[in-house]
């Protein structure tokens, strides 16, 4: 399903074949949305929600987000702050037992902004991450494989993405607000969005219109099982391109945060990452962004605050096509 308006006409069919290149040979399967504030200027389906059914991709598909989650819990943290409830530039030890002696200096700004040192869980041996793909991932579980790991170096010097750091958060999140992440993020977060078809995911709930996730090698595949506990705060949220425009919307327009909470989630640090965004300029174009991944999916959501646009990308094949079309879109709506 394609949507164009007249005011990006002469665009629209270099988007739609911008989209389809990418679907060729299943590198991508999905949806794509471009907005110029309230209004889509730009919608399109292609593939499949589930391939072994024949089920197509179309805008209200919903989709795992992986690491655009971040933003997520980053803006739950600054209204917990604002609440009360916590201080980023506190240690994380204040807020969690049992942390690595290690870690008890680092701040909750540092592990928002990937500059606390903390290894990423991505370096840990193999079998390690794939057994916590595939039970709850607890503190505990976290804290036994990290214990002795040195620090990566010293805390607030540099920067090294690391989703331990957000893992590390939803667990502040829960331990301060006395409900869960999933929890908290709907009541403080999706309903005041008016975001309906968004969550926290979970593979034993039956979620309507939810994609399957595939990668594509010699053949395309169902992705590996994920327990959707494991990715925690850091990746485990689904949505559909309409909820994250609302999202985009909704959080750049001030509707959840005060001023100062949302000036500090958009100002870039070391790296050009703010609070679970990444900071940038293109051709004199400020834009916020992030991209996502996990087992059989991708994502990336852009906004660029001068122009009041935002491009959403979700995708059920696994892979880079959700950033390349989203800089090609870029390109071809802003004329680069």
């Amino acid at each position: 399903m394609m949507l164009v308006t007249a005011g990006i006409a002469q665009e629209s069919e270099r988007m739609a074949g911008a989209i389809k290149a990418q679907a060729d040979g299943n590198r991508f399967m999905g949806s794509v949305l471009v907005a110029k504030g309230d209004q889509v200027v730009f919608e399109m389906s292609v593939g499949q929600a589930n391939v072994e059914w024949g089920i197509p991709d179309s805008a209200t598909t919903k989709f795992r987000i992986g690491s655009l989650t971040k933003q997520f819990t980053a803006a739950a943290v600054l209204l917990l702050q604002e609440r009360g409830k916590l201080e980023i530039d506190e240690p994380v030890a204040k807020y969690l037992d049992g942390v690595p002696a290690p870690w008890r200096p680092i701040t909750l700004r540092q592990l928002l902004t990937h500059t606390s040192g903390i290894p990423d869980t991505g370096e840990l041996p193999k079998k390690v991450n794939r057994e916590w793909e595939l039970f709850d991932f607890t503190p505990t579980m976290l804290f036994d494989q990290m214990r002795d790991r040195p620090l990566d170096f010293e805390p607030g010097t540099k920067f090294k993405y690391c989703n331990t750091g957000y893992l590390l958060l939803g667990w502040i999140i829960e331990r301060v607000s006395g409900q869960t992440y999933r929890e908290f993020v709907k009541q403080s977060l999706l309903d005041p969005a008016g975001m309906a078809d968004s969550g926290y995911d979970s593979g034993g709930t039956i979620i309507p219109r939810r994609a399957s996730g595939y990668e594509v090698g010699t053949r395309m595949h169902n992705a590996n099982y994920i327990d959707m506990r494991a990715p925690g705060a850091a990746g485990g949220l689904y949505s559909t391109t309409g909820d994250l425009l609302k999202w985009s919307r909704a959080l750049f327009g001030g509707k959840l945060l005060k001023p100062d909470s949302l000036e500090a989630m958009t100002t870039p640090g070391k790296g050009g990452y703010a609070f679970g965004l990444q900071v940038g300029s293109k051709n004199g174009r400020k834009r916020y962004a992030h991209a996502g991944g996990i087992n059989g999916f991708g994502s990336f959501l852009a906004y660029f605050p001068a122009s009041d646009v935002t491009i959403v990308v979700l995708s059920n094949v696994a892979g880079p096509a959700a950033p390349q079309l989203e800089e090609r879109l870029e390109q071809i709506y802003f004329g680069d």
